[in-house]
């Protein structure tokens, strides 16, 4: 890839610059002109800058904000390998930038956005993060004095770079750090007052302390248990009053109704004793009428009666006249005729003063007849009130009795249907049948008893709940050092994996990656040194081969050579590191090469296939690629 064009509106002290950018490029300033400040523009323009400040005095958002100025944004042009052209817009105020394709369209979206870092566009163009970008790409100026400190100090970075990938990774050191947090932070079996030791001791003390007091813990256990029961039963047995109370209620309410019925039913009692009474009265009456009639009749009877037999012989004589003719018969006849009427003349002259005392005596007796009737008809009247007030108080009495044995049936199958749960119907319908007031004191005498039964365990539980207060907090100790063990121990672990897959990768790098970089490596120093140095060895140690076919360390080596060891790996790297050739860009980094390093150096970049971006305060470079002929753009700042 290459990058095209740069403006910058504003970004630290650099306002209002554009620059157009070739294949190989040299950007001239002097010191505080700007050229840091340009790298790390193109920088932030890729991935965007952070306001923390990962260890530094100021972030790098506080360091490049512009004075005075609310504008802090600029635009970076670049072209991938594939021809594709992008142009990034950044206002650095925010955590995203402005995508455009060549056709000028938001492509923003297209891309993932991550929460900490924004979007990610460039990583999923180029395959490279930040710190691997800063680790091979660019290399940030260098304040480098020459001694044997400095020299060792870039000795580490090659051979940090060769081993991890990164400049400032070393393996070494890396695996050094991982066992030093392993033993400090958790610590092993053969350490000793370390983490994971005295939580081990612990443990065992504590677990030693607990044995010695289970039996206690153990009738805690028995207590709870009785506890419990007592308290089951109790339950039960509260629930049972509470059933017996439920029935004796229905069955008091029931005898109250079934009362009053037994009043209603009195009254009935009473009204018939009534009605007996009036009727017996109401038998006297009519005798009475009754012999004042046959009185009167029976009179009636013996005036008839002589009246009857007068017209008898009257007929008598009458027939014997006409039939048989017998004066004699005749001569008797009208003879006992006068006599019988001057005896029934007699006779009525004495009823007649007999019949006119009776009949002052009869109409006196009428008149206590009228009066009779009237009171018999006034006593017809009662009875027939009483009659008809007790066939309602009959009708009442049964439609109460249907009424609440109705009442009692439903009362019944609710309270059959309340308890159902805890005690069977037959158990329920017993207790109707069986003294419920017996049933009920038993009840209350068996809570009682209970009651002072828990009571008792109760203060025997909180007596050896005080004993137990030591072995709570020993078992509370005890969990906390054993979840403590746990984690130190999945600590240890995490650690003894963090080494495990470091080995591995470092394995699989010595394996298949350092190779490949020995090879590379061998090749840029043998173009960059002018054939001086042909072969660069790198595992445990960094080796250079010598004309003369000695190997000898990195370290007895000049510093400049160490710089040429150092690009030479870089530029090897960025090979591996992404599909894209990524521009190379250096910031002062040929300080320690004299003029034919120099040379060797310009001429070897002239021909990568990266763009080439070099930052220098210098006009040796300018110098060396004018005399070898070799095309250049160059910007001053």
């Amino acid at each position: 890839m290459e990058i095209e064009n740069i403006k910058i509106n504003s970004y630290g002290n650099l306002k209002d610059k554009e620059l157009e950018l070739n294949k190989f490029n040299i950007i001239y300033g002097k010191n505080e002109s700007g050229k840091s400040t340009l790298l790390n523009y193109i920088k932030n323009s890729f991935y965007g800058i952070s306001k923390n400040k990962n260890g530094k005095d100021m972030s790098d958002y506080d360091k490049y904000l512009p004075w005075g100025e609310n504008d802090f944004s600029g635009r970076l042009k670049y072209k991938l390998d594939n021809n594709n052209s992008y142009e990034i817009f950044r206002d650095f105020n925010k955590k995203n930038p402005i995508i455009y394709n060549s056709q000028k369209e938001d492509i923003s979206e297209k891309f993932k956005i991550d929460k900490k870092t924004g979007n990610q566009f460039f990583y999923e163009q180029t395959k490279v993060d930040e710190n691997t970008f800063m680790s091979t790409a660019l290399s940030a100026q260098k304040e480098v004095v020459v001694d044997s400190s400095t020299q060792g100090i870039l000795l580490q970075k090659v051979a940090n770079l060769a081993e991890s990938g990164a400049e400032d990774v070393s393996y070494k050191k890396a695996m050094s750090n991982i066992n030093n947090r392993l033993l400090s932070e958790v610590g092993t079996s053969n350490s000793k007052e370390r983490p994971i030791n005295i939580a081990m001791d612990n443990v065992q003390k504590y677990t030693l302390d607990l044995t010695t007091k289970n039996s206690i813990k153990t009738n805690r256990y028995e207590i709870e248990e009785k506890i419990n029961n007592y308290n089951e039963e109790l339950e039960e047995e509260n629930k049972k009053e509470e059933l017996f109370n439920d029935i004796s209620d229905l069955l008091i309410n029931n005898k109250l109704e079934k009362e009053k019925i037994k009043i209603k039913n009195n009254v009935i009692s009473e009204n018939n004793e009534k009605i007996k009474l009036l009727d017996n009265k109401k038998d006297n009456l009519f005798n009475n009428i009754k012999n004042i009639d046959e009185i009167i009749n029976e009179k009636n009877k013996i005036n008839k009666k002589y009246i009857f037999i007068l017209i008898i012989l009257i007929l008598l004589n009458i027939l014997n006249f006409i039939f048989i003719k017998n004066i004699i018969i005749n001569i008797l006849i009208f003879l006992i005729i006068p006599i019988y009427l001057i005896i029934l003349f007699s006779i009525n002259n004495k009823n007649k003063k007999i019949i006119k005392a009776q009949i002052e005596k009869n109409n006196k007796i009428k008149s206590e007849n009228d009066e009779i009737k009237k009171q018999m008809d006034i006593l017809d009247g009662q009875i027939d009130i009483l009659e008809k007030s007790t066939e309602e108080t009959k009708n009442e009495i049964k439609n109460s009795e249907d009424k609440i044995n109705e009442e009692f049936r439903m009362k019944k199958e609710e309270i059959i249907e309340k308890y159902e749960s805890d005690f069977s119907d037959v158990y329920i319908n017993n207790l109707f049948e069986n003294n419920i007031d017996l049933l009920k004191n038993t009840n209350k005498r068996k809570i009682n008893e209970l009651e002072v039964q828990l009571h008792k365990i109760k203060l025997d539980k909180a007596n050896i709940d005080r004993e137990l207060e030591d072995i709570l907090s020993l078992e509370e100790k005890l969990e906390i050092e054993k979840e403590n063990l746990e984690n130190l121990e999945k600590r240890a672990d995490e650690f003894n994996l963090a080494k495990e897959i470091l080995d591995e990768a470092y394995d699989e790098m010595k394996k298949n990656i350092t190779p490949k970089f020995n090879q590379s490596l061998s090749k840029n120093i043998d173009k960059i040194s002018n054939g001086k140095y042909k072969n660069i060895v790198i595992n445990e140690n960094i080796t250079v081969e010598l004309d003369d076919g000695r190997y000898v360390p990195a370290e007895t080596l000049s510093v400049g050579t160490i710089e040429q060891i150092y690009l030479s790996l870089r530029l090897s790297i960025l090979d591996e590191i992404s599909k894209e050739k990524l521009p190379i860009i250096l910031d002062e980094a040929f300080a320690y090469y004299d003029d034919s390093r120099l040379e060797a150096a310009l001429d070897f970049l002239s021909k990568v296939d990266n763009q080439v971006i070099l930052f220098t305060c210098t006009n040796r470079e300018k110098e060396i690629l004018e005399k070898n002929n070799i095309e250049f753009n160059y910007i001053s700042l």
